[in-house]
């Protein structure tokens, strides 16, 4: 099955300790019995797989693009791995990222790496508010370039201040498809797999009756 790197992607995510259960505050103020914290792909060899998927993901997406870019900060380890891992899975592409602030000396700017040009695949771990994507959309428009979509780790499938998700909000407004290694959906068919996590089945499922969108909104 294509889509079963999904699965392999929630086990790894939990046996790193990466998506973890409890009761989690988000940003928003809500209490989530799950919590995915993409900053803790701190290693070597977690960092390499955490690539992998993702270069599986864009594959299996099928989106065209010339390039890639990581928003800082948590976009700059991203980009250079994906950009590796796809060099190993035979597809060589070039890659930049940003700094927060413009340099005045030296080789100056804001953007590191091959310069903005073509369509541009954007890399970043979750999507909440939507914020980098949208500086990034800026960064690339401004250098002449086309943002074609957005590569993020998991799709929480959650509703913003609105009736759609921050997901949703960022690929309506840009009219970029938003690829995702792994869904709630994902994770809940992994859930439902294991009779030992039942528990956490149920609690994601009050939360998402509560808060949840679905794939087609």
């Amino acid at each position: 099955m294509a889509s079963d790197f999904r699965q392999e992607f929630i086990r790894f995510t939990i046996e790193q300790k990466v998506l973890r259960f409890g009761e989690f505050k988000t940003k928003a103020g809500r209490l989530s019995p799950y919590f995915f914290n993409a900053g803790l792909f701190y290693d070597g060899a977690s960092l390499k797989q955490l690539a992998q998927f993702y270069a599986k993901a864009i594959a299996a997406a099928g989106v065209g693009f010339d390039m890639l870019f990581g928003p800082a900060y948590k976009g700059i380890p991203l980009v250079t791995a994906v950009s590796i891992a796809l060099a190993e899975a035979g597809r060589n592409v070039r890659y930049s990222f940003n700094r927060k602030e413009e340099k005045d000396h030296g080789e100056g700017g804001t953007v590191i790496g091959a310069p903005l040009a073509g369509k541009v695949l954007i890399v970043d771990d979750v999507i909440s508010a939507g914020t980098s994507v949208r500086e990034s959309v800026n960064l690339i428009r401004a250098a002449g370039a086309i943002p074609c979509g957005v590569a993020i780790a998991l799709d929480r499938m959650e509703r913003g201040s609105g009736n759609l998700s921050a997901v949703q909000e960022v690929g309506g407004s840009y009219n970029v498809p938003v690829i995702s290694i792994a869904t709630l959906d994902d994770l809940v068919r992994y859930l439902k797999a294991d009779p030992q996590q039942a528990q956490n089945l149920a609690a994601v499922g009050r939360y998402r009756e509560q808060y949840g969108v679905t794939a087609h909104d």
